[in-house]
Parts: structure tokens; C-alpha cells; sequence
């Protein structure tokens, strides 16, 4: 039975410009084509990537050695589906003959059994199926199934959807419960949801069967993975303990799974394929199940970035409350998953607070991942960074002090692609009566037929009005933010009268709408400190500035090195300024400071307290760090009241 939400498609809206609009049209004229461009090992000084060359040798076309990851047929993949979700909302002759000539090249890879992986098919052709741990040839599988459901959509070709459905219907006849077929699932989640994606395109039920075998058949006891010579990883012994069965998430049937562990990438798209067929089967269990890990993931195991995963040896959570910053791991694609997953969560039963971690998500960790001009990227997002101290140190050499043009791994910036070209999917979910809008972006939307303007400048301001084009009985749900302390509305230049009909952190408005309606919310978008639990000892008497959904920091170019040493009074009084370099309006925040005095002179330890001086500093959005050059960071900073 299904949950009877659905997100509202991408086509249904139409951005107007803004905020997202500009994004939107930066993954379109700029990160495609560079993106493409490095697929292709065409920009200098990146890590080449040797993707598309794979899928010539492949086919035959080449003479080449295989290069790269043993993922690395993931990359095109992601980078077919960004390309696709950009022409579904721009359309493009250009790109959709570069896609129809790399699609005729995946298909001239393709095996006559309908198997399709250059890395096996190349490197290892006898070794099909004999690593799940890290063989990731369904990992990579799903992502194609995905490109094939984004190109079908935005075109209307079937020519990478036949491709992918082909290779979908040969795992089916290899790996499943039945007799003669290989009992396993993959060490990397992914291959489930696209299979959801699959089925819902073409109807066809043994997609959807498969991947709730996947789902079902992970964690049972004793764990295959462990016959596995790869089991462990490619790892000194010391290191094994961080890729077991938990790595994988494979401790427990996922039903028996409350506390996140492992790989936060993997986690987050095997609890986003989880929430997909809860919401298709009605799964009670699953839905217990992710609850409890949602519970246990925003409520103890994710920085206020929304990023997740706190330690590098193996990209992954460790125990609840550990989240230090200048070590943090915060993938971004673990933030891109807690996108995913939050959204999916919302098709459950939507709920404000699955809204808020997406957009905390989405304008924190996300956005850090890609510098202002798309042509740059982080893969870790630390929340406190020294270059001086990170080049000296082998426990931060994970963590880069500015944004690269490409990585040997670049999972990454093909992911932040593809999530921002298809972000009108994320903006609303709907049931048969009410809409519920979770992301709020200026556009057109239709809603069966009925137009609804929306105006903003989020998340610069907090005004945000509608406009209803048309007559409707539908209600409408608006998404109160947490972060939000006051707010108020009116329906025609009426303040609604008290109280408000507020459930579930959704404001809803009920009636019938006649064209020329008019709603208009304004949250109030101040800035403010706030404070960690007191179970994060790395944020013991810290504190960090929000406005509206974005986090900010303080950096070296604004304020001077040895940021440790500036400690803010949260009483003190923020000034905002608009600065031209700062994207959509989005404001800098100055307050008045201490900065203890330092002097590499004076004793290494004394009973004396250092002397301070007042200073004035400057916040900025964190997601924009390191776009004006490289040097310190920090998001929290140290507070002590009345240091004024």
C-alpha cells in the first residue's frame, strides 16, 4: 500500500531568478561542460579521471589500459543524470548530442549477456560477482539504472533506459533468493533505490521485488561479506576494525538496525532506499527502523552543517556526540544523501523537521562542496581549518585547505550536479488534498492545472509570498523553520486569526482559493548564536552563529590569523551588510569581540590570564569559505559572557 505522498515533479515549477535560479543556470553553462571536460582528462592540473575512456576500451574502441577507481563508471553515470535533470529544465542541442553519442558508447560496452562494467568487463573479466564488499559493480549499476531514468524523463529516448533496463534484467536472473542464483547485496548501497526509480518508470514489479530482496537480505547472520577476500579492506591491520561488517552496515538485518554506523554515504542511501519502499509497500517495520535512525542521526550524530561522518578511517560515524571540527570527514556526498533521505522521509508522512535537516543540508555542507564559480570542489568539509597545522599534521591529511579541480574520486562534484539541476523535486511533496512546501524558491508552479506564483529572496530574507492563479479546494501546508522564532502570516491582507492551524511544523491553510489570493509568511531572519548539547565536548563552551537557514564562520581573510584566540560575547549586538561578492543578497554579520593577544615571545604556560583588546569581527556563510583564497576557518568560536 502506498503512502499516498509523492514529491511534486520537477516540471510542475518553473524557477524565477533568484537564488537558485542562478545555481540552476551556473550547472548548466559552467559545470557541465567542465565536468565534462575532466571525464575526458581535459583540464590541467586535475586528477585525471580516464572515465570515458574506459567505456572505449570497453567497447573495443581503444587499446588502453583501464584507469582509475573500480567505481569509476560511477562518475559518467552521475554526470548523464546532472546533464539530464539541466535539459528537463533547459534545454540544450548541444548537450543532448553529446549525451546521445556517450549513450551509443555505453551500449557498444554493454556485454551480449547485458552486463556492463568497464572495470571488469577490462581489468578483471573472471572476477565478475566476487567482491561485494568493494567491488561496487552494483553501486555502479544503480547509478546507470538512475541516468537511464533521468534521460527517459527529460527526452523522451529510451535508449539509455533499454541499455540499463537490460543490465537490471541480467542481475535479476543472477543475484535473488531463488534457487541458482546468488544470495548477496551490495557492500555500497544504491543499486535499491534506482531499482525503485526503475520500476516506477517502466511499471515492470520485479525491479521493485529486487530491491526489497537487497533490502531484506542485508545483515543476516553470519555475514557473507566476511568469506570475502577483500573483507576488511585494503588495509594495515590496525585499520581492519573500521571496515567490518558495520562499515557496510551489514551488523544486523536492517530492521534491527537504530544507531547509524559505518559509511555515511552508504548509510544514507540505504536509508533513502528504505524510506522509497516503505513509502511504496507501507512497511510498517521499515518505517520503525528509520525512524529510529533518523532519531539517532540529527539528534546526536550530525554537525550543524548537516554534514556527517566525523572520522576518516573508513568516511564514517563513530559514536554518538563525537563530532570534532578540524578532523571532521562531512563528506559531500553524505550531505547530498541527507538530502536524499530527507526527502524521501517527507513521502512517508511529511513532517517539518525532515524539511529543516534537508535545508540545513542542502545551503551548509552541500554548497561547501563547490566553489561559487562550479569550477572548483571540497570532498571533506572540516568546520575548522589552520593551513599551517593541517600540512603538519598526518591525523588532518584528509582534510584540504582549498578547493581542487578534480579528484582521482571524484564521487562528489558529479553528485552536487546532479542534485542541484534536479532541485525542483525536492521543493514540494503532495497528497491528493494538500500541498507541503519544504524548500522555499521564487517560481511558477502548476498544481493540476493550478498556477501559484511564489516570491522571495530566501534565503537572503524571510518574506515569502504566494500568488494563486487559478480556483482551487487544495490546502496548502508552508513549512515553519526551527530556526525560526516569529513569524506571521496573512491570507489577503489578513493576519490569520489565533490560533494558527500549526501540525507537525507545517502552517496549514485550508479553503477554497480563487484566483488573485494572495499568502504572505515572513519568518523573522535574525542573526544568533547557538550552542551545541553539552555531550559534544568539542563544542564545550562554544558557540556558532546561524541567519535563516545558513550557517556562518569566521576566516582569516576577514579577520586576521590565530582565530582561537577571538572570543565573542553572545549578548553583543550584530550588524548585517549586504556585500557584492556575497551571492542572492545574502548578508555579512560583524560583531564586537575580544581577541586574547599572542606573542610568541611569552611563557608556553602561565597563571596569568592573556591580555585582550577589542576587536570587531566579520561572519560569512560557511558554504562560501575559501572562495577568496586559502587560510583559517572556524565555525564555532569560543564565548564567555560579559567579556565586554
Amino acid at each position: 500500500m502506498q503512502s499516498g505522498f509523492k514529491r511534486v515533479p520537477r516540471g510542475s515549477m518553473q524557477f524565477a531568478p533568484g537564488f537558485w535560479a542562478d545555481k540552476i543556470a551556473l550547472i548548466a553553462t559552467r559545470v557541465l561542460p567542465y565536468q565534462w571536460k575532466a571525464l575526458n582528462d581535459e583540464i590541467p592540473g586535475a586528477e585525471p579521471s580516464h572515465a570515458v575512456e574506459n567505456f572505449r576500451i570497453a567497447a573495443g574502441e581503444s587499446k588502453d589500459a583501464f584507469k582509475g577507481r573500480i567505481f569509476q563508471d560511477s562518475d559518467v553515470a552521475k554526470w548523464i543524470e546532472a546533464a539530464c535533470y539541466s535539459l528537463s529544465v533547459r534545454p540544450d542541442s548541444g548537450l543532448e548530442k553529446t549525451l546521445d553519442s556517450l549513450i551509443a558508447l555505453i551500449g557498444r560496452a554493454q556485454g551480449a549477456d547485458g552486463y556492463l562494467n568497464t572495470y571488469f568487463t577490462v581489468a578483471e573479466p573472471g572476477a565478475r560477482w566476487s567482491n561485494f564488499c568493494f567491488g561496487h559493480e552494483l553501486y555502479c549499476a544503480g547509478h546507470l539504472i538512475e541516468a537511464g531514468v533521468a534521460h527517459h524523463q527529460a527526452t523522451g529516448k529510451d535508449s539509455l533506459l533499454k541499455i540499463v533496463s537490460r543490465y537490471a534484467d541480467y542481475i535479476d536472473r543472477t543475484i535473488g533468493p531463488e534457487e541458482g542464483k546468488i544470495h548477496a547485496y551490495p557492500g555500497h548501497p544504491e543499486i535499491e533505490l534506482a531499482l525503485v526509480k526503475l520500476y516506477r518508470e517502466t511499471g515492470e514489479k520485479r525491479y521493485l521485488r529486487l530491491a526489497e530482496y537487497f533490502i531484506d537480505e542485508r545483515g543476516r547472520q553470519p555475514c557473507f561479506f566476511e568469506k570475502e577476500k577483500a573483507f576488511g579492506g585494503d588495509t594495515p591491520n590496525d585499520m581492519k576494525p573500521w571496515f567490518r561488517a558495520d562499515y557496510h552496515l551489514a551488523q544486523a538485518p536492517v530492521r534491527a538496525q537504530t544507531e547509524a554506523t559505518g559509511h555515511a554515504v552508504r548509510a544514507m542511501y540505504l536509508y533513502s532506499a528504505m524510506a522509497d519502499i516503505a513509502a511504496e509497500t507501507g512497511d510498517a517495520s521499515l518505517v520503525r527502523a528509520l525512524d529510529a535512525l533518523w532519531h539517532n542521526v540529527t539528534r546526536s550524530q550530525m554537525y550543524v552543517t548537516g554534514g556527517l561522518g566525523s572520522q576518516d578511517a573508513g568516511e564514517r560515524f563513530t559514536v554518538p556526540y563525537d563530532l570534532p571540527n578540524d578532523s571532521a570527514y562531512t563528506e559531500t556526498c553524505a550531505a547530498v544523501g541527507l538530502v536524499m533521505w530527507s526527502s524521501r522521509m517527507l513521502t512517508i508522512a511529511p513532517k517539518g523537521e525532515y524539511g529543516d535537516i534537508m535545508e540545513r543540508a542542502l545551503y551548509n555542507n552541500v554548497l561547501s562542496g563547490i566553489s561559487l564559480d562550479g569550477t572548483k570542489y571540497f570532498y571533506v568539509n572540516p568546520l575548522e581549518v589552520a593551513p599551517r597545522i593541517n600540512a603538519a599534521r598526518y591525523d588532518l591529511k584528509h582534510v584540504a585547505v582549498q578547493r581542487v579541480p578534480w579528484f582521482g574520486c571524484a564521487c562528489c562534484p558529479p553528485n552536487i550536479a546532479r542534485l542541484i539541476a534536479s532541485l525542483g523535486d525536492y521543493l514540494c511533496v503532495r497528497s491528493s488534498s494538500t500541498i507541503y512546501f519544504n524548500i522555499y524558491a521564487p517560481g511558477e508552479y502548476n498544481f493540476d492545472g493550478l498556477p501559484i506564483s511564489e516570491h522571495t529572496a530566501y534565503p537572503a530574507d524571510g518574506a515569502v509570498s504566494f500568488t494563486v492563479g487559478g480556483s482551487s479546494s487544495l490546502s496548502l501546508a508552508l513549512r515553519i523553520p526551527s530556526w525560526c522564532q516569529h513569524w506571521s502570516c496573512m491570507v489577503n491582507g489578513r493576519a490569520l486569526s489565533s490560533p494558527a492551524d500549526v501540525r507537525d511544523g507545517y502552517l496549514f491553510l485550508a479553503g477554497s482559493w480563487k484566483k488573485g489570493d494572495r499568502i504572505e509568511l515572513r519568518f523573522e531572519m535574525k542573526a544568533r548564536f547557538i550552542r551545541a548539547n553539552p555531550l559534544v565536548s568539542k563544542d564545550a563552551g562554544m558557540t556558532a552563529l546561524e541567519r535563516g537557514p545558513l550557517v556562518y564562520c569566521l576566516e582569516e581573510t576577514d579577520n586576521g590569523p590565530n582565530l582561537q584566540a577571538i572570543v565573542v560575547d553572545s549578548g553583543t549586538a550584530l550588524e548585517e551588510k549586504s556585500e557584492a561578492w556575497l551571492p542572492g543578497g545574502i548578508v555579512s554579520v560583524s560583531a564586537f569581540a575580544q581577541r586574547e593577544k599572542t606573542d610568541p615571545e611569552a611563557p608556553l604556560y602561565s597563571s596569568l590570564p592573556p591580555e585582550r583588546e577589542a576587536v570587531r569581527v566579520k561572519f560569512t556563510p560557511y558554504y562560501v569559505w575559501n572562495n577568496r583564497g586559502p587560510g583559517e576557518m572556524r565555525v564555532w568560536i569560543r564565548e564567555e559572557k560579559r567579556v565586554l
